[in-house]
């Protein structure tokens, strides 16, 4: 795995040798890794993640569904991408295992991780395996059965009232007491964001080398979102048309889409039954617009569903396609049945909807 990496802040340009940084000290912007391409070869995990590390993350299936699925008047091809296949049940493992992988190289002897519950679990695991201490800080809100997992692994787990913004705060003044590095799951770490250009590498090649005409992601701050996108321009030179999909409960990224804004501002008092998309982007609402820009690159859109559409979308994935997964994993097929409703996503159209998060992660929505 050892490479040549630096960093580049993408707000002023600047850049600075790979270290356990996760904002640029000039400017506070957003860092992201700058690597050289491998010569004559696709990506591979083992580019992110060290063999010590690694639990097996990524690689995941690409299905195809009935595509009445999306819509009785649909014609096209209606895929899925099952996250739900990663080691602790989520696409976080392979930022984790990214992140966790640079953290040791650097010489971490601890981590933490503010969560919604997946990151956690995540990082939780992947802690576990590598034989060091994990904190993990979730909302009083987290689902049990995400909070069960990361007990179950061994973290030590802090509980915070309110939003996931509470819990991020909490995890940047642990990380400053312990010297333990950050492995949340924004677009902070930068080694963990890298690592998911791997998820568009993958799709395109599963296709065949066929670009889709959308691929429909669960988005809180979007890292996924720009994984997606790099991993098609890294492949094909070009993207697909990207949808970010959030809940109406908390959509901060869809309001400045639907305003024709260019900046996100944080959301006051999320609430959805979408834990792992309830986040309010505060004290980072930069992150948002970022995925913003990336969307409208892409010539993308962004969309708002309710929590009944996403609940419907989960029970359709269970019983029509035989895929258990969380409300936030099902926002992807809720929010491309919006955009078919609405003529943005057409009739013959071929759609990816990410699925990023197993059932197992909330078995009261089930209820």
């Amino acid at each position: 795995m050892p490479q040549q990496l630096t960093l580049h802040c993408i707000a002023c340009d600047h850049s600075l040798p790979a270290t356990l940084i996760y904002r640029c000290p000039d400017c506070d912007g957003i860092l992201e890794v700058v690597r050289p391409k491998p010569e004559g070869r696709d990506w591979r995990r083992a580019d992110f993640v060290s063999d010590a590390v690694t639990l097996g993350e990524g690689s995941t299936p690409l299905r195809e569904l009935r595509p009445d699925l999306l819509h009785a008047d649909f014609r096209g091809s209606l895929f899925i991408k099952d996250e739900t296949r990663n080691p602790s049940g989520s696409f976080k493992d392979r930022l984790v295992a990214a992140a966790m992988s640079r953290a040791l190289e650097f010489g971490a002897t601890g981590v933490v991780s503010a969560s919604s519950g997946n990151a956690g679990a995540a990082a939780a695991c992947y802690a576990a395996n590598a034989g060091i201490p994990a904190i993990v800080v979730c909302p009083e809100a987290t689902p049990a059965g995400k909070l069960a997992q990361i007990v179950a692994y061994g973290a030590q787990l802090e509980r915070v009232p309110g939003h996931y913004g509470n819990s991020f705060q909490h995890a940047m003044k642990l990380c400053a007491e312990t010297g333990y590095a950050n492995l949340t799951t924004t677009y902070l770490n930068p080694y963990g964001v890298d690592a998911l250009r791997l998820v568009g590498q993958e799709l395109y090649r599963q296709r065949g080398g066929m670009i889709p005409d959308w691929i429909v992601v669960p988005t809180s701050s979007g890292p996924l979102v720009k994984g997606v996108f790099q991993g098609f321009m890294d492949t094909a030179g070009r993207t697909p048309r990207l949808a970010a999909a959030q809940a109406e409960g908390c959509a901060p990224i869809v309001r400045a889409f639907a305003a024709d804004q260019t900046e996100v501002h944080s959301w006051d008092n999320p609430k959805t039954i979408a834990s792992g998309i309830s986040d309010p982007l505060l004290a980072y609402a930069e992150e948002g617009s970022l995925t913003l820009s990336l969307i409208r690159q892409s010539q993308g859109a962004a969309c708002a569903v309710t929590d009944a559409a996403i609940l419907e979308a989960m029970a359709d994935l269970a019983r029509k396609a035989g895929l258990f997964c969380e409300p936030t994993g099902a926002t992807s097929l809720a929010a491309s049945r919006n955009l078919f409703m609405k003529g943005e996503i057409g009739p013959n159209d071929t759609i990816v909807c990410m699925v990023t998060g197993h059932g197992f992660k909330d078995f009261a929505a089930w209820r």
